[in-house]
């Protein structure tokens, strides 16, 4: 009988039952991780509505979990080499569990928020670990089966976070998002101790960049709130806002100094020195903001201002995913064979010609009219994401393959917690704006008040109130479009600035990314 190949630290990889229980373990971390990154967003209307607070305050339920699992993504490395990879990825599973069951006990939007900061900073490791460790316990020979499991994973979990939080908001508690978590978590996390902790490797005693990650904190942390709050305090009129946009300014020069002085830094800014690298994360950076800004925008339109339920606000959403997974094989194949150039270019002008298409959006909407383009847009979002992994990665030296991935992903997950901000600033503006405009074309010589004057006015309330909901459906509807025609200039912009790269020096596994 032939001996199976050890692994590196001298352990079989897992066999038979044992391996299916370990790969679904991991499976379910990443999975679980991923979906709470849009489980939210149908669920934003709902949450604020239930708290209290306005629907762009709610957004910072969104945020707030983007950005702590942005920072601690650069952590994951360090934390890895210094605890090791098995008890970070065990101990993030049972924290991310405990985080959800305190996002579920919320009853203030500040205590919310604050759960969903720590189940960011738990969920951060997750993706980037679950995959290490599938190709850790699988045999050499079937990396790739273990590669398609979590990309599988990571395609699906997108796609499931719009249906299963609608469907929870509708039928209980909007609570139940994060409780789900909560027996997901505790059973990978002592599943996953005992199948995995013989796979840890040694510990690497690596000093940790103390003041680069204070300095990321700061300034990262200065942006978003000033972001999330402009919109409520009038902008720059604020003190509050001014002082947080010197404090962003100053953290981040200081944060750039001190990183590309430091020996060890936590965030390895030196591999911009490849031009490849560098406009292949400015085509990530503006291509996923974009596409997450639209994203989070069509939940919040559809069920304020187009009578959708939660539910059926995630059905109509969750179709972006299908053609996504059908496709997904044929961009990998092609990505790992030809330019990857030409591929990045297709998927995101794909992206931006949807979006474009949505931007002519009317308020008579038919379900399909509104769900066919977001079914139609799955077809370029695997040419996006698979290629443009590989093309970044493939710009840098094989040894700064792991920061470069680290920092890259830090930075998409950024953009898509900024552009949420941006996105529903913007289009609460231009509501008001448009709603505006279109009073003053009713009535150009301002002799009747449309907005506040008084039914007897126009001497039949119910023409007033129809009058009032004709402005405002308009008024939404042109922001949508308006927003939506931007996004898709931006995607556009996105597709040319990959040009700029040149053609990577060597080919890269797209899992290597996470």
């Amino acid at each position: 009988m032939s001996t199976q190949a050890l692994l590196p630290n001298g352990e079989q990889p897992l066999r038979g039952g044992m391996l299916i229980l370990g790969a679904l373990v991991l499976a379910l971390a990443n999975f679980i991780a991923v979906l709470d990154m849009t489980i939210a967003n149908v669920s934003v209307a709902t949450i604020a509505g239930s708290l209290g607070v306005t629907s762009s305050q709610g957004t910072w339920v969104i945020t707030s979990y983007a950005v702590a699992e942005a920072i601690t993504v650069p952590l994951t490395g360090w934390l890895a080499g210094r605890f090791g990879a098995v008890r970070v990825f065990v101990t993030s599973m049972a924290l991310f569990g405990l985080a959800s069951m305190l996002c579920g006990f919320s009853n203030s939007l500040g205590m919310l928020v604050a759960a969903r900061v720590l189940q960011g900073l738990a969920g951060g490791p997750l993706m980037p670990l679950s995959q290490t460790l599938l190709l850790r316990i699988f045999p050499k020979d079937k990396a790739a089966l273990a590669t398609a499991l979590w990309a599988m994973t990571t395609l699906i979990a997108p796609i499931l976070g719009p249906i299963v939080g609608g469907v929870i908001c509708d039928q209980s508690h909007w609570s139940w998002i994060f409780n789900i978590n909560v027996p997901i978590a505790l059973i990978c996390a002592w599943f996953g101790w005992g199948l995995l902790k013989r796979y840890e490797t040694g510990l690497e005693k690596a000093p940790i960049d103390k003041v680069g990650l204070a300095l990321l904190v700061v300034w990262v942390g200065a942006l978003q709130i000033m972001l999330d709050e402009g919109k409520n305090l009038d902008w720059f009129s604020s003190p509050l806002i001014v002082t947080l946009a010197v404090v962003a300014a100053i953290g981040f020069i200081a944060f750039l100094i001190w990183e590309l002085t430091e020996r060890y830094p936590i965030v390895d800014l030196r591999v911009f020195r490849h031009r490849g690298y560098s406009f292949g994360v400015l085509t990530l950076v503006l291509a996923f903001g974009a596409f997450f800004g639209a994203n989070v925008l069509t939940p919040l339109w559809l069920q304020q201002h187009m009578g959708y339920t939660a539910t059926w606000s995630g059905m109509a959403t969750a179709w972006s995913g299908v053609l996504a997974v059908l496709c997904a094989p044929m961009a990998a194949m092609l990505s790992s064979k030809i330019d990857s150039r030409p591929l990045v270019f297709f998927g995101v002008s794909w992206l931006g010609m949807i979006t474009l298409w949505r931007a002519f959006g009317t308020t008579d909407m038919t379900y399909w009219q509104v769900a066919l383009p977001l079914l139609v847009m799955g077809v370029g979002m695997p040419f996006f994401f698979v290629p443009l992994t590989g093309q970044i990665l493939g710009s840098v030296e094989e040894r700064e393959t792991a920061s470069a991935a680290g920092l890259m992903n830090f930075l998409r997950t950024l953009a898509g917690a900024f552009a949420t901000s941006m996105t529903t600033a913007s289009w609460e503006d231009r509501i008001q704006l448009n709603r505006a405009d279109i009073v003053a074309r009713i009535d150009p010589t301002n002799q009747v008040d449309i907005v506040g004057s008084a039914a007897q006015s126009l001497q039949d309330a119910g023409m007033l109130g129809a009058l009032e909901r004709m402005v405002e459906g308009q008024s939404v509807m042109l922001a949508t479009n308006q927003l939506f025609m931007l996004i898709a200039v931006v995607l556009f912009v996105a597709a040319c600035s990959i040009w700029l790269a040149p053609r990577a020096t060597r080919v890269v596994d797209a899992g290597a990314a996470h």
